[in-house]
């Protein structure tokens, strides 16, 4: 679905006990409201796996990658696994310049982040704590 105002759209479905969540248009202060909701109620559950696609997105901005921070932490704490799918250069470029590439598992397709069982990302061992 998504709100023509502000472009934003939220899929989910689950494949083979891994929540995907599927977002489009912009991630930002409003949107992230939204997301973050979904988000919680994806990580809610005992060792959730959750990957958010996030390659229909057209803009992130910081409030909106501090939603996916939040899930991320959620589902650790749970004992779960979460990943991101991008290949967006924008979206690439922040997760880059904020130095959370080290901190999320990123793939490049859906089938790779499904296919990466039992990961969580390079920094898993330090608790995913951003340099």
């Amino acid at each position: 679905m998504i709100d023509n105002e502000h472009d934003f759209g939220v899929r989910q479905w689950v494949v083979g006990g891994t929540t995907v969540m599927e977002l489009s248009g912009e991630l930002d202060l409003y949107a992230g409201e939204s997301a973050g909701a979904r988000l919680d109620e994806a990580c809610a559950g005992p060792q959730p796996e959750v990957v958010v696609d996030l390659r229909g997105l057209s803009f992130l901005d910081c409030s909106g990658l501090s939603v996916l921070i939040r899930a991320r932490r959620r589902t650790l704490e749970r004992g779960g696994r979460f990943g991101l799918v991008a290949d967006h250069p924008p979206v690439l470029r922040l997760l880059r310049l904020t130095r959370t590439t080290g901190v999320f598992a990123v793939h490049g397709d859906l089938a790779s982040a499904l296919a990466a069982r039992g990961t969580t990302g390079p920094s898993a061992a330090t608790g995913g704590a951003i340099a």
